[in-house]
């Protein structure tokens, strides 16, 4: 998969809790069981996937540099920062890569506070409410990116 389209899924602060945290929220599907799956559907659309999970902002800014000169797209499930980080908005602008945010449950029909995000201003869309298949769609929707941008289609 050398030539394939290379995607970072990055998930934030306590996303490596999923199956334990609240399951009537964000369901029982552990995020092993989310990366296998992203794994398996990248592979399916020919992208080359990369997982990574941390509970520190200063840790995926720094994946989010990286993924500059390293990736061609992101998904990002920024937990709590979504609703928080200034300077994970500011590393996600600044990649010049198309970003799309997931979030497991609709963070829209949650608390006030969850309703407003950072992410969301950085993506070109996002995926809330539809559990784990939202990375799933993620992927699909970077692959049909990257396919139109190869075919020269906007």
């Amino acid at each position: 998969m050398a030539d394939s389209p290379r995607v970072l899924v990055l998930n934030g602060p306590n996303l490596n809790m999923l199956g334990k945290r609240e399951p009537e929220v964000y369901g029982h599907t552990t995020l092993a069981d989310v990366d296998a799956r992203c794994a398996s559907v990248g592979e399916s659309l020919g992208l080359a996937v990369t997982c990574r999970q941390s509970n520190h902002e200063g840790e995926l800014v720094g994946w989010i540099q990286e993924a500059r000169e390293q990736q061609d797209g992101l998904v990002i499930n920024a937990g709590a920062y979504t609703h928080t980080s200034l300077a994970l908005h500011d590393a996600l602008r600044a990649s010049d890569l198309p970003v799309v945010e997931v979030h497991l449950s609709n963070i829209h029909r949650r608390e006030d506070f969850r309703r407003h995000s950072y992410v969301a201003l950085a993506a070109v869309g996002m995926i809330c409410g539809l559990g784990p298949l939202g990375y799933e769609l993620a992927l699909q929707a970077l692959a049909e990116r990257f396919r139109s941008a190869a075919a020269g289609t906007p």
